[in-house]
């Protein structure tokens, strides 16, 4: 099955809206989609600390293959294991790797979308 995954940069707002949007449209009989997970980061800078370019790396590698452990992962990325353990815990944290029974992180997203609005 298909499992996406959204990112966002969102005020706490503009996410108690969308939350306030799908309750009402669930009290009118409106059938939600299928459920997304996501996260939301309240600003930019934010979103950039979680989401560097070498933890996108990271994530891609891990979604091609068929669950690491976290020594594993830093040998194919070759760098320093200290430093790709704490971005595992980083982004396991906020959901976007997961680790199975037998100590294996993986991606099971087929697809991350992330998102920000542009001010007005």
């Amino acid at each position: 099955m298909k499992r996406d995954f959204r990112v966002g940069i969102a005020s706490e707002t503009d996410f108690n809206n969308e939350v306030m949007e799908i309750l009402e449209n669930a009290e009118k009989g409106i059938i939600p989609e299928p459920p997304v997970e996501r996260v939301y980061f309240g600003d930019m800078k934010t979103f950039l600390e979680h989401i560097t370019p070498k933890r996108f790396i990271l994530l891609d590698t891990l979604h091609k293959s068929n669950g690491m452990t976290i020594y594993a992962l830093a040998k194919v990325l070759k760098r320093n294991y200290k430093n790709v353990h704490d971005d595992v815990k980083a982004l396991e944290g906020i959901g976007l790797i997961e680790k199975d029974e037998n100590g294996l992180y993986s991606v099971p997203w087929s697809e991350i979308t992330a998102t920000a609005k542009l001010a007005a």
